[in-house]
C-alpha cells in the first residue's frame, strides 16, 4: 500500500487528478457518461507517465533541495521500482488512448500533450520558452475530445486551454523559486522572479476567461 500511495504522489497526484476531471467534464459533453469514463482513465495513465518522469529527471535535484515530501527522496520507493513502472506505463497509455474512444486523431493530439509535458521535463525547463509545452498541452486536452467526434475545436477551447495552462506554469514555479533559482533552473517564471510571475499568472488567467466568454 506505501508503494501504490507513493506512485500516486509521484505523479503529483493533485494535477493529476485536475486534468482527468477536466478530462471528464468534456467527454461527458461530447460523449456521454460510459465512454467519459473510458477517456479519462486514458487522460489519468498518460498524466502518470508525465508526473513520474518529472520525478526521475528531478530525483538528485529534489535531493539536493531536501524534499522529504517527494516518495523518492524519502524512499517510499526507489528510482528502479519507478522505472519499471515508466517503462510499462508509456506503451500502455499510448495504446489505451488510441485504442478508446478518442480514436486514432484524437488520441494522437492528447499524445501530443503528453509528448509536451515530458519535453518539458527533459528540456523546455530550462528554457526562456517554458511556457510553450504546457500551452500546447493544455490547448491539447479539450481538443483532442472535440476531435475526437470529428468535430474542429473551437477558438475558445484551444486559446483559452493555451492561456490557462501558461498560467499554471507561472503559479506551478512559484513555491519552488528560490530553490529553482539556486540549481540554475532558467525557465521564463526564475528568469521573471516571483512577483512578475505572479502578474504574468494573472494576466493570462483574466486572458483566458475573456477568449473564453467572448469567442
Amino acid at each position: 500500500m506505501q508503494r501504490v500511495k507513493g506512485l500516486l504522489k509521484a505523479s503529483h497526484f493533485g494535477p493529476t487528478l485536475l486534468v482527468t476531471a477536466i478530462s471528464f467534464g468534456f467527454a461527458t459533453y461530447y460523449w456521454w457518461e460510459g465512454p467519459a469514463y473510458v477517456i479519462a482513465f486514458g487522460v489519468f495513465t498518460g498524466q502518470l507517465v508525465v508526473g513520474w518522469s518529472n520525478d526521475l529527471y528531478d530525483f538528485a535535484d529534489d535531493l539536493k533541495h531536501n524534499r522529504q515530501n517527494k516518495p523518492l527522496v524519502s524512499g517510499v520507493i526507489t528510482k528502479e521500482y519507478l522505472q519499471k513502472w515508466l517503462r510499462l506505463m508509456v506503451p500502455f497509455s499510448f495504446i489505451a488512448n488510441l485504442a478508446g474512444p478518442l480514436g486514432i486523431n484524437g488520441g494522437l493530439v492528447y499524445m501530443l500533450g503528453i509528448a509536451c509535458g515530458m519535453a518539458y521535463n527533459f528540456y523546455f525547463k530550462f528554457s526562456i520558452l517554458s511556457p510553450l509545452p504546457y500551452a500546447i498541452a493544455f490547448a491539447a486536452l479539450p481538443s483532442c475530445i472535440a476531435i475526437s467526434k470529428d468535430i474542429t475545436p473551437p477558438t475558445w477551447m484551444w486559446a483559452g486551454g493555451a492561456l490557462f495552462g501558461m498560467a499554471a506554469h507561472f503559479i506551478n514555479v512559484i513555491k519552488d523559486m528560490k530553490e529553482d533559482q539556486i540549481s540554475e533552473i532558467k525557465g521564463l517564471p526564475q528568469r521573471l522572479g516571483t512577483r512578475n510571475s505572479i502578474v504574468a499568472a494573472f494576466i493570462l488567467t483574466l486572458a483566458g476567461v475573456l477568449v473564453i466568454f467572448y469567442s
